[in-house]
């Protein structure tokens, strides 16, 4: 089970929570209902079920439904979509790079490795996502913990690049970022090797000219990212106020139809 589970005090606020939003829904829901659908999702974390619900009254229309629930609870967990796990596991079929991976990632590679060594990058990624939807609906269905693991590649200013990030992320607590660096601390027998080094030991050493080329190189690309993912959460909130006014303006106007009805 999930070590953030619920506790007795919590699953009974979370049957409150649940008929709560039914009735917000427009719909009256039997507390032992709403009871028996907080012993099932007592695994999750709280924060997440909350969340689920408050997506469920925006989004859901009609009665709400434990499928409803479990859709939103489930998609909050961390796991990456099929697309994005399988342009992660082909970055790690390059030994240079350092890839931050899910369980399931690496076992849907596994199934799909013998397939594209052969060549048949279309019929991997087929075997890939089959496996890899398997392996998430499993974990899914047991509230299994999304756990993130570091596949190392030799490329050592990769390396320092990809840890920190997933350490930013919170994918992979700060100690282990530092000891999966540890060996970068420990002999840097060239220059390039002792700048890379004091990124983590804040020793300062010059690095080459090829290697603060590639750095700025590193440090251009992250921002680039950034300035994407921040003009995508700017549409999608503009998006959601769009849902918002759309839905409150659809309520209104059958209130106004109800009232019509009313005085007629």
């Amino acid at each position: 089970m999930n070590t953030s589970e619920m506790n007795d005090q919590q699953v009974a606020g979370l049957a409150a929570a649940i008929c709560a939003t039914a009735e917000a829904m427009g719909q009256e829901m039997n507390p032992g209902t709403a009871a028996m659908m907080a012993e099932d999702l007592c695994a999750y974390p709280v924060t997440a079920v909350k969340a689920a619900l408050k997506a469920c009254r925006f989004e859901v229309k009609g009665k709400l439904a434990m499928a409803d629930i479990l859709q939103r609870v489930q998609a909050a967990d961390g796991r990456p979509g099929k697309d994005e796990a399988w342009s992660i596991a082909l970055t790690a079929s390059d030994e240079s790079e350092t890839v931050i991976m899910t369980a399931e990632i690496q076992q849907a590679m596994t199934a799909a490795q013998p397939v594209l060594a052969l060549g048949d990058k279309v019929g991997a990624r087929m075997a890939f996502m089959s496996a890899y939807e398997r392996l998430v609906t499993k974990a899914r269905a047991e509230a299994a913990p999304t756990t993130w693991s570091v596949s190392l590649g030799f490329d050592p200013v990769r390396r320092v690049t990809a840890i920190e990030s997933a350490v930013r992320m919170q994918l992979i607590s700060q100690q282990t970022g530092t000891q999966y660096l540890a060996d970068l601390r420990i002999a840097p027998i060239t220059v390039d090797g002792q700048a890379i080094a004091g990124l983590l030991t804040g020793s300062p050493a010059q690095p080459s000219a090829s290697l603060r080329s590639r750095w700025q190189q590193v440090r251009d690309d992250l921002q680039a990212h950034r300035r994407r993912k921040d003009i995508q959460c700017r549409w999608d909130a503009r998006s959601e106020r769009r849902r918002f006014a759309s839905r409150k303006a659809e309520q209104l106007r059958a209130a106004e139809q109800l009232a019509r009805k009313e005085s007629l």
